[in-house]
């Protein structure tokens, strides 16, 4: 029973600091990772690529995620709950805030210095995922199909256009094909 307080706590913390959006949850999940040992780096690499390639919400597919391989249904649904839980709160006294101080130049200013805390969280998230995807941590060696592949679909997607969806089922059907 502690397990589903500690989830709900640590998503709730997760979802109240994560500004940027799912990819600046990662830091978050990493470091839950480190501290709390509920899943592995691995098992982080498999929640992007799920919550990636699934509907919904890129943060909240890995909170549930998370949460479901910690202590099952219970732990997806109250990892979930307490990720969103602080948006909610956040967005309904942001509306009211807002509402009064438009022109308000603290305001502005925090909004003005959210913007390059949330893409320095995002590149943190980035770089984890290269880490992840591309190179063999243990051995210290780039994986080269993956980095191939990876090189492939990026070109593929500039030239064609065509939707992630379907980026994301050329790289499954590679990857069981080759076995990456």
């Amino acid at each position: 029973m502690i397990t589903l307080f500690q989830l709900f706590f640590q998503f709730f913390q997760v979802g109240l600091f994560s500004i940027g959006g799912g990819l600046a949850t990662l830091p978050f999940l990493y470091h839950l990772s480190d501290t709390m040992g509920w899943f592995t780096y691995n098992d982080i690499a498999n929640m992007i690529a799920i919550a990636e390639s699934t509907p919904g919400a890129i943060g909240i597919n890995m909170a549930s995620y998370a949460g479901y391989i910690t202590a099952g249904i219970p732990g997806a649904l109250l990892a979930t709950v307490g990720l969103v839980t602080p948006c909610i709160i956040i967005i309904i006294c942001i509306a009211r805030i807002l509402q009064r101080f438009r022109e308000n130049k603290y305001l502005n200013g925090a909004f003005f210095g959210l913007r390059p805390a949330s893409l320095a969280l995002i590149s943190v998230a980035g770089i984890s995922v290269v880490k992840i995807a591309l190179i063999n941590l243990e051995l210290k060696t780039i994986l080269f199909p993956n980095l191939l592949l990876a090189i492939f679909i990026y070109l593929f997607q500039k030239k064609t256009k065509c939707h992630p969806i379907m980026l994301i089922f050329i790289g499954a059907i590679i990857g069981i094909l080759f076995k990456f």
